[in-house]
């Protein structure tokens, strides 16, 4: 790959409503699907930052936290270096709701580091009915590979289920990265 490129860009994990491309690309342009990629020793989870809902979702958002043993699936994007200041936005890092912390993914037999973001005071709580709904609502709309038919991001299992049924037409398959 080209040094100027990677010099100028960064990857990002993403889990929960930043896996959908047309909701991300939208304060993200420079967002590009890099790979799938597989977390160990985290799992998926919902809550509230203080245990206070947010005026947006009104209930759990997702986010991870350390479970070892456990394992989860995301995406990562490659970015431009000038969309940082965005992403922290968006997680609300000014505010201390999330925090960025630097992952190693495995992808295809190799590891990468990237950014993510954990909910800092996290109390959990139930998905946000507004969360599952725009969430449902973008993923039946916008082109493969992100769109999808039926209801996710409830329990690890199903979240699991999300990323296969997400990613099937795309050439990277789970079983490729699990090796």
């Amino acid at each position: 790959m080209d040094d100027n490129i990677e010099i100028h860009t960064f990857l990002y994990f993403a889990y929960g409503s930043n896996l959908l491309k047309g909701r991300f690309q939208l304060k993200n342009p420079s967002a590009s699907i890099h790979c799938v990629a597989r977390l160990k020793d985290y799992k998926l989870i919902f809550g509230n930052y203080k245990g206070l809902a947010s005026d947006r979702w009104h209930g759990g958002v997702a986010t991870i936290e350390n479970s070892p043993g456990d394992e989860m699936w995301g995406v990562v994007w490659r970015m431009n270096v000038a969309d940082l200041k965005s992403l922290d936005s968006q997680e609300n890092v000014r505010l201390r709701a999330y925090s960025p912390v630097e992952v190693n993914v495995k992808t295809q037999g190799q590891e990468l580091i990237c950014r993510t973001y954990i909910m800092n005071s996290c109390v959990y709580a139930p998905p946000s009915p507004q969360y599952l709904k725009e969430t449902q609502l973008l993923l039946h709309s916008s082109p493969p590979p992100l769109s999808l038919s039926h209801t996710v991001l409830i329990s690890q299992s199903s979240y699991i289920s999300f990323i296969q049924n997400t990613f099937k037409n795309m050439d990277l398959t789970l079983n490729s990265v699990r090796r």
